[in-house]
């Protein structure tokens, strides 16, 4: 299957898109490790897309595009692949529809994780991270640490992101709206879209997401 899953910060995508890849035995391909990959390998698009971030400029939608390219281009996508965070523009999904239609493939799916704002805007604003080690991630509400403050793990100082605070959790919800949502209406127009309620617990989303994809076929 080829899938592609949207949805707005804070969703759950990465999450989802991990159990959904194991479920289906399909590579779970994410900007983010497209990014990490191209850099630490030093390939061209790599280095590229390393002298607009060092300059502290994005990303051209080019090079994310090529790099989403050679990445499906690779052997163990070759009978399918979860694409988690592109497309994330209308220019990046007419471009990977125009890849699939040179290789006579098309999406199987686009799965719209739904969560409502108020609540991405308490998952996010809500964690507290462990300054000994990121990997320790609490949150004041849904895993709170024994002790206010203190990471249960290393007895770290917890302490929130800038990236976490509320007004910019707002301002990414702003850019995903403007950016990311049309893509939602582009695949609608396609009859892709499944929406999937991204509310409870992780296995109950992921079951959801199995099930309308079951539905599908």
């Amino acid at each position: 299957m080829r899938i592609v899953l949207v949805g707005p910060p804070g969703a759950g995508k990465g999450t989802q898109a991990a159990y959904l890849a194991k479920n289906l035995a399909i590579p779970h391909i994410s900007t983010g490790d497209l990014f990490r990959a191209n850099i630490s390998q030093g390939t061209p698009l790599g280095l590229e897309a390393k002298s607009y971030m060092d300059a502290g400029n994005l990303v051209p939608d080019s090079v994310t595009i090529g790099m989403a390219k050679d990445r499906m281009e690779q052997a163990d996508a070759a009978g399918g692949f979860l694409l988690d965070g592109f497309p994330r523009n209308l220019r990046q999904a007419e471009a990977l529809d125009e890849y699939l239609k040179d290789k006579n493939l098309q999406l199987d799916a686009v799965l719209d994780l739904e969560v409502p704002e108020d609540e991405v805007v308490k998952r996010i604003a809500g964690r507290r991270i462990c300054r000994n080690d990121s990997s320790h991630v609490f949150h004041v509400e849904y895993n709170k640490p024994k002790a206010e403050g203190v990471c249960d793990v290393c007895g770290g100082d917890l302490y929130q992101r800038d990236d976490d605070r509320e007004e910019t959790v707002r301002k990414r919800l702003e850019v995903y709206h403007t950016e990311t949502e049309p893509i939602i209406d582009y695949y609608k127009e396609q009859g892709l879209v499944v929406t999937i309620p991204a509310l409870g617990k992780v296995e109950e989303v992921t079951e959801r997401s199995m099930a309308a994809l079951q539905r599908g076929k």
